[in-house]
């Protein structure tokens, strides 16, 4: 995707239907009170979901490496690492359809794109059972397909969480005399 495309999102009119469903689902699914409140990270003082994040793609992406570089010996910890990726996801969807009750409609957009994406993340799932099932080259590729799924859908998060929150880009500038800057 190019840096245009979720600003492309944005004004995607046609993608209104899809985010009143998304709102409803997550109106059904995680409403209003105190496990709303929880999930959108009101007791940590910032959102949870970028947070949570970190769980899945972490255990990913070290599965990725096992089966690059685990030979037979790894299959089982990478089997394992997909599993512990799969389960983590489930709060982490949980905290991102609470997110998405505060957005305004053009990231409601992008956020129906980010959720796509990543709902392709469920051939990890398949994956996990595939190699479960003794079919590891088979698990091997479906991963690899939900890795590239899920590079999408972090693409589109991180233009949700940091380029469309209207931020002073000059504030990660390093100032002359800084700590930084005296390296």
């Amino acid at each position: 995707m190019t840096p245009t495309a979720p600003a492309a999102l944005e004004h995607a009119e046609r993608l209104d239907r899809a985010a009143e469903l998304v709102d409803r689902l997550a109106a059904t699914l995680v409403p209003e009170g105190p496990v709303r409140r929880t999930l959108r990270g009101s007791w940590l003082g910032h959102p949870l979901h970028p947070l949570l994040t970190d769980l899945p793609i972490g255990f990913w992406t070290s599965r990725s490496l096992l089966d690059l570089v685990g030979g037979i010996g790894a299959r089982r910890a990478a089997t394992a690492l997909i599993g512990l990726g799969v389960a983590s996801a489930v709060p982490t969807v949980a905290s991102g359809l609470a997110e998405f009750t505060t957005l305004d409609q053009p990231r409601r957009r992008v956020a129906v794109v980010h959720l796509a994406a990543n709902a392709v993340t469920a051939l990890y799932a398949r994956s996990w059972i595939t190699r479960r099932r003794g079919q590891h080259g088979a698990g091997a590729r479906l991963a690899l397909f939900g890795a590239g799924a899920a590079t999408v859908g972090g693409y589109l998060g991180g233009h949700l969480a940091f380029a469309s929150t209207n931020r002073d880009d000059t504030a990660a500038q390093v100032e002359p005399g800084s700590v930084v800057d005296a390296e």
